[in-house]
This record gives C-alpha cells, structure tokens and sequence, in this order.
C-alpha cells in the first residue's frame, strides 16, 4: 500500500492527483484549499488535529467509491458541502467516515448512475451548516422536507437499487449555534422508489433550528429525521435532540423502525415543533427522558399515519396552546407513560398535514380512526389550560390505567370527554378543578 504524507496545500493536490497513492495522511492545517477529489479506493487520513479549510465558495471534498476519510476536520461555508460525492459511479462500493468534524453539510446522495453501496459514519460531527437554500426536498403528507446538516439519501426511483448504511456516533450543532436546516436526515427515493437500509442509526447531542418563517405551512425539518423509503432497523438518540424553530420537528419517522430509543431529553422550542410524531410504521419506541415542548401546536406524541405496535415514555409537559401531550389517529398497540402527562395551553393554531389547524391542548387525545389497545399511566393525565380535555377519546382505547388520575384544572375544560366507544374508567380517580 503507497502511503504519503503531506503538509502543504501543493502537495495534497498533488498526491490525490496521483492515483497510485493509496494513502495520504494530511499532517497538520492547510488552508485556502480548492475542491479537492478523492479517486476511488483512496483514503485520507489525519491525527485527529488535522485541518483543510476550503476557499470561499467552494465546496469540500468529493469522495467517489471504496474511500475512506478518517481523524480530519474540514471547513467550509456553512451553506457548502464539506463532504459529499460523485454521481457518476456505478457504485459507492464502501464509503468510510470517521472521526471527521465539519462546518458545512455532509452530504451522501445515490443519483445519477449509482447503483448500490455502503455508507459507514462513526464519529461525525457537523459543527456548524446552514441547508435552508437547498431545493431537492423529499414531499409528502402536504410538506416539503429540508435537508440536514448530515443527509444520506437514496434518490434513485428504480425500487430495486439499495443503499445500506451503519451510522454512529453522529452529532449535529450545539446549544449556542444549533446549525441551520434539519439536522440529520435519512431517506431513500420514495414508498415506491430506491431503499435506504439502516442496520443502525445512533446519534449523540442534536441542536437544529430550521429558520422557516412563521406561519409557512408546507416546509418541516427534524432533529433526527428518517424519511419515507428509509428502512432502519434501530436507531438509538444517546444524548439530547433539540430543536429551536417553526415546524421543527425533533424526532420524525415516515419511514419504517423496528425500534426507536431516546436515552436523553427530547425538547422542541418552536411553533408546531413536535416533540415526536410518526407517519408509517414503528414497531418499538422508548423514550427514557423527558419529552418537553414549548412553541404554540408542539404536541409531545402524534401517531399520524402508519403504526406503532409499543410506545413507552417518561414524561410529557406541553406548555403552549394547541399543544396536545399525546394524539394518536391510527392503531397503537401499548401506550405506557411512567409519569405524567400535563399540558399548560388551551386552544391554537397548529400543523396538520400541510394545514394550520384549530386545535386545543387536550392531555391524551384518540382521534377518529386511532385506536390503542392498552394505556398504562404511571402518573397523572393532567390539563391547566382553559377548554381542553384531559382525556378525550373519539376513537377506541380499549384498555387503560391511570395510577395518579384524570385532571383537568382550567377554565370550561374537562377531565373526560368520550364522543365515540365505551372506555371503562373503572378505579380512575377523575377530578375537574376549575382554577378561579
């Protein structure tokens, strides 16, 4: 294997030029780099302190097939792509990203004559990015979809071309700059297009903040974002995901989950920013920390589309209006919340589907078509807001258990409302309290 190392710009050209250099170790921080191009089966590596920071309006590095980039960090601007790759191979063959912190979009995208390939990211950190202007954006369900700060996306519409992915350790943003767009985003082409095949999506601390103007009713991001032709088989949240603007959904599913855990707090600052909302099928969710909205219509749990065999949380605190703690209008089998689910907001404007909705915080609310099979509340379902409904059933909940009891404390709302079925409330202490 050929081997070099390099120091200065003139020679990293020079050596990714030279094809028979398999290896090139970039020692060091070089600066006021071109677009650089990595040829198939090259690998570029670094020290973990190694740098290349791109010229003004350039992008960063194009990877083509079988290349691996390993312990370097590489700037950008952040609307640029510091990572991205070639369309016209046949395959990625495997494509290996570790260690690598950015500023800008790391961007994998099966187009053009990709056909098959395997995408390995262990360690990546987008420090800062900005998607917002980018206009390829998946639709469905009456939104247009923006780019993350991470994207892999299969857009091939040929149903039979798959992609395959294992991705780990990926972080996005911080507290004080989350980045700008959506933060990771995983999708394959369509329901009836190119697949995306996750053996695992893992994630550390999410900070994104979508930017999209109030009042805007068919563009959406996400935190963690897996969209329609994405089939993952576990995707594990490690540390918090927040989200801090309009229509920023914090963990979003229209793919397909076999299991989804959260092992840290899930938080939405913005408008209709859901905390987690699901529209096609998930067999297992786990939310072992709290689930925390803030913005006007960010409900905490919404089963839209699709369905969810077992969802276990927490807690869940809304404190907007129209901020419902959990809506659900197609089949769950197990709902359990460990603590509480309260709301603090009475009647609002939200997203649904493309549309700004009337809506009123109702603590845990079944609508027409939703079904759930089981519901074990550990604590209370509780309601502070005025007009609202604590537990409202238009569809069927055929079991449940609420240990602390059913209260409604604001003005005109209600403890119980059931329009449709027989829910037996057998042992369920029910108290309305009108706050004067």
């Amino acid at each position: 294997m050929k081997k070099l190392i390099v120091s200065t710009l003139q020679e990293l050209i020079d050596a990714m030029e030279d094809k028979e250099n398999e290896v090139i170790h970039v020692k060091g921080k070089i600066t006021g780099s071109p677009s650089l191009y990595l040829s198939p089966g090259q690998q570029l590596v670094g020290d973990g302190n190694s740098i290349i920071e791109f010229k003004e309006r350039a992008d960063g590095i194009e990877i083509s097939r079988d290349n691996t980039i390993d312990g370097l960090t590489f700037i950008v601007e952040p609307t640029r792509r510091a990572i991205y790759n070639k369309p016209d191979e046949e395959s990625l063959g495997t494509l290996s990203l570790k260690n690598i912190k950015t500023i800008g979009q790391v961007q994998i995208v099966a187009t053009g004559t990709i056909r098959s390939g395997h995408v390995v990211a262990q360690n990546v950190e987008v420090i800062k990015a900005d998607t917002r202007e980018l206009q390829d954006r998946p639709k469905g369900f009456g939104v247009y979809v923006l780019q993350g700060a991470f994207t892999l996306w299969n857009r091939q519409t040929d149903k039979d071309v798959t992609i395959t992915a294992h991705l780990t350790g990926l972080k996005v943003g911080s507290k004080d700059k989350p980045v700008q767009g959506g933060g990771v985003f995983i999708s394959g082409a369509g329901d009836v297009g190119g697949v995306l095949k996750v053996e695992l999506l893992e994630t550390g601390e999410i900070h994104s903040n979508g930017g999209i103007k109030q009042g805007t009713p068919d563009v959406i991001t996400g935190g963690v974002f897996v969209v329609y032709g994405a089939n993952v088989k576990k995707v594990i949240n490690r540390r918090p995901v927040t989200t801090y603007g309009v229509n920023d959904m914090v963990l979003d599913n229209w793919g397909t989950v076999g299991e989804w855990i959260a092992e840290d707090r899930i938080t939405s600052h913005g408008p209709s920013g859901i905390g987690f909302v699901n529209f096609n099928e998930i067999g297992i969710i786990r939310i072992l920390s709290d689930i925390e909205t803030d913005g006007i219509g960010a409900r905490g749990f919404n089963v839209y589309a699709g369905s969810v065999k077992h969802a276990e949380f927490k807690r869940i605190v809304t404190r907007a209006n129209a901020s419902v703690g959990i809506q659900v209008s197609r089949p769950v089998g197990t709902l359990i919340v460990h603590e509480d689910i309260e709301t603090y907001g009475g009647e609002g404007g939200s997203l649904v589907k493309g549309v700004i909705t009337k809506l009123s915080a109702d603590g845990l609310s079944v609508k027409e078509g939703g079904t759930i099979d089981m519901v074990e509340i550990g604590g209370k379902i509780i309601t502070n807001g005025p007009n609202v409904r604590s537990l409202h059933v238009q569809g069927e909940i055929k079991e449940i258990s609420v240990k602390g009891g059913i209260i409604s404390k604001g003005s005109g709302s209600k403890a119980v409302l059931i329009e449709n079925g027989n829910v037996s409330l057998n042992g369920i202490e029910i108290q309305e309290q009108p706050i004067s």
